[in-house]
């Protein structure tokens, strides 16, 4: 991951709010934010920038100006939730899929704190999980189905209680005054969940077959037509609208599979599918919970924890992901990301 200053952050924020800026309209707008520096300072604050690769030149001399690369887009800090509070048609982000995002990803998204906190994570967990009888081993993929299921569905709306969930899973008893729907929608989950562990080793890596194979596991009668969409569907409370073109979303599933195969760690191949896949929205419905799903699958894979996100806000998490549609900026989500697996390996011993 590279390295960015604050005050290189500032900078950013300037370009994610306008297209285009010359060294001198970048001065005037930093010195009403407050930061004091003078133009011959940012001229070579910007060249540093350019040349680290999270901002683009164009134009030379007095024509010249800088934009934000897709590689700094992905980096900007952004607080999710004032951005969020703004209605979608006053936000400054983009309505459209970005196709320089997925090519420009970069094999670590981690900082080196954060992958030493989320190996050291990691270590407690192998450790807890190396010997377990398997009576205990039952009980606690039981606990993780659980509340996976329970969260990740209250997240799309799904009105089930933990212990509704808990009554649906273990003893097979409907909660009164719910619809089919959520029902099935947890029951799912579940079915998605003992599937991946099962066959964790067919999720070395993110492919078309086992990302449809998922797909299809989680909206199993929910009447959601399976494979790649041919339809556009829309996102509730984003200006962001997906691809429409089937061929284009296979060329921008293609590029996902491209990104997680080069990512250095499990941990960024999860988050890089996580955000990845509820961005390009493949299927008519179901890509977040996919999305979660998936991301779960590949740390399984590479024995990691995997996530019930049972402690997450689901608010947090869906402003999380808006700044990713919009912005383009991992860092809301990747902070939840951590959160919540610092949690997992913490909570639960699932191998």
């Amino acid at each position: 991951m590279i390295k960015i200053s604050q005050k290189q952050q500032q900078t950013m924020l300037l370009f994610l709010q306008n297209a285009f800026l010359s060294s001198s309209q970048t001065h005037n707008l930093l010195l009403k934010t407050g930061v004091d520096l003078s133009l011959v300072t940012v001229k070579r604050e910007l060249k540093r920038m350019s040349s680290a690769g999270i901002l683009t030149a164009t134009g030379k001399g007095r024509s010249s100006a800088y934009s934000i690369s897709a590689l700094g887009r992905i980096f900007a800090k952004i607080d999710a939730g004032v951005y969020c509070a703004k209605e979608p048609d006053k936000r400054y982000g983009l309505d459209h899929f970005n196709f320089e995002l997925l090519p420009a990803w970069p094999s670590e998204v981690f900082a080196t704190d954060e992958l030493a906190a989320l190996k050291s994570a990691t270590n407690e967990y192998r450790g807890r999980t190396a010997d377990l009888p398997s009576s205990i081993a039952k009980k606690e993929i039981e606990r993780l189905v659980i509340e996976l299921s329970w969260k990740s569905s209250k997240i799309e709306g799904n009105t089930y209680t933990l212990l509704d969930t808990e009554k649906l899973i273990l003893e097979h008893k409907e909660a009164p005054g719910h619809g089919k729907k959520e029902t099935r929608m947890i029951l799912n989950h579940k079915n998605t969940f003992i599937f991946v562990h099962e066959n964790a080793k067919n999720f070395r890596a993110l492919t078309h077959a086992n990302l449809e194979q998922l797909h299809k596991i989680l909206v199993k009668g929910l009447n959601v037509g399976i494979g790649l969409r041919q339809k556009p569907v829309g996102v509730v409370g984003s200006k962001y609208r997906p691809l429409d073109n089937i061929h284009q979303i296979k060329e921008a599933v293609d590029l996902l599979v491209s990104a997680v195969a080069k990512a250095e760690s499990p941990f960024t191949k999860a988050l890089t599918a996580l955000a990845g896949l509820s961005y390009i929205q493949p299927f008519e419905d179901g890509n977040k919970r996919t999305a979660r799903l998936m991301a779960d699958a590949l740390l399984l894979a590479h024995g990691c924890a995997p996530l019930s996100y049972r402690s997450v806000d689901e608010k947090e998490y869906r402003e999380a992901t808006t700044v990713f549609y919009e912005l383009n900026s991992l860092m809301p989500i990747k902070k939840i990301f951590i959160e919540q697996y610092e949690f997992a390996a913490k909570n639960y011993a699932v191998r």
